[in-house]
């Protein structure tokens, strides 16, 4: 089979090789896949250059991508959840990636079946982004009726979370560019804030929860803006002890990860409030979670790009580089095609 891989670590580039490999086998809880689409993510980018390297060791070379969504070929003894020819999707483990590929295998508890009313596109677009939204959530102990802040929502993580959020019974607000303004009420933001016109800190406060997926300055920003006891997940700033802790890092990276992230736990205390980061793990009930979610409400997310394989390092470069107003996704069986999907 086809697939990209993961050749070597080079923190000066992204890039995948194309290859022809073995297809993988399965155990008796594995579900083997034939994808049929791969979403992109920043995640993929981060780990041919060894940025993730501490949290998870990849032995290389590694196939490549984290989300897909694809059609059940084969299921082992024990499997129970699922059948062949079953739809499904998943963000897959961390020690198991590999959706750059035309087939993968992975355990059921993975997997979600995908809403009727995706296409293959869709569908593949949803995985990591909404787990990471659904943990993020968990991890601030989101209750309904409360406000939540999502920064710089007009991009792909937005316009999953803040229907996500929404459906949760939060209030959202978030920020961006002026010219998204509509699409994202209507995604179900609460209120707007044009960041050119006007800036948060000065405008918003007692915010209960915030999920800062902008990272840097704007971190402690956010913080300003809290109650006291609020909460803040951030997707972009810098891992903590608390992080290395909950993902059950050895007692040496907790340590490691203490000391690296103590300045964002130093400025929590100071503005009296919570500070988590977030890596997003594979979730199968969950996922299934949101896939009622979006079933019943009709979510879908938004696209920017579509590739197909043989551009997979076009699409790594598109997420690392160009502005999106949506998820990249790159096309692994050739039936599929860009026009079907988009129309």
């Amino acid at each position: 089979m086809r697939a990209a891989q993961v050749e070597k670590y080079n923190k000066n580039s992204n890039s995948v090789k194309l290859v022809d490999i073995e297809k993988p086998s399965i155990g008796q809880k594995d579900v083997l896949i034939k994808v049929l689409a791969a979403g992109v993510s920043p995640l993929d980018n981060m780990i041919p250059r060894g940025e993730v390297k501490m949290i998870v060791p990849y032995k290389l070379p590694v196939v490549a991508g984290n989300e897909f969504v694809g059609i059940v070929e084969e299921v082992g003894e024990r499997v129970s959840k699922f059948k062949v020819k079953d739809r499904v999707f998943a963000r897959l483990p961390l020690d198991k990636i590999g959706s750059f590929a035309e087939y993968l295998s992975v355990d059921e508890n993975a997997l979600a079946l995908v809403p009727d009313h995706l296409s293959d596109v869709e569908a593949a677009a949803v995985p990591l982004t909404a787990l990471t939204i659904m943990q993020a959530l968990d991890l601030m102990k989101a209750e309904s009726g409360k406000t939540i802040f999502i920064s710089g929502g007009t991009g792909s993580v937005g316009a999953m979370a803040i229907p996500i959020a929404k459906a949760k019974g939060l209030t959202v607000i978030t920020n961006g560019s002026g010219a998204n303004r509509d699409r994202v009420l209507k995604l179900g933001a609460s209120r707007f804030i044009d960041y050119k016109k006007e800036d948060y800190v000065n405008t918003l406060s007692d915010v209960d929860y915030v999920l800062d997926t902008l990272g840097g300055n704007e971190t402690e920003k956010q913080m300003k803006i809290m109650k006291k006891g609020g909460k803040l997940v951030s997707l972009r700033a810098m891992p903590n002890g608390a992080f290395a802790k909950r993902m059950k890092l050895p007692k040496w990276k907790q340590i490691l990860f203490g000391i690296v992230g103590h300045k964002f736990d130093k400025l929590a205390a100071k503005y009296g409030v919570t500070y988590d980061f977030i890596f997003v793990e594979s979730n199968g009930k969950q996922l299934q979670e949101v896939a009622n979610i979006f079933e019943t409400l009709k979510i879908k997310p938004s696209i920017d790009t579509v590739y197909t394989f043989e551009e997979v390092n076009r699409a790594l470069n598109k997420v690392d580089n160009g502005r999106s107003k949506g998820k990249t996704v790159i096309i692994i069986d050739s039936i599929i095609t860009k026009d079907k999907e988009m129309n």
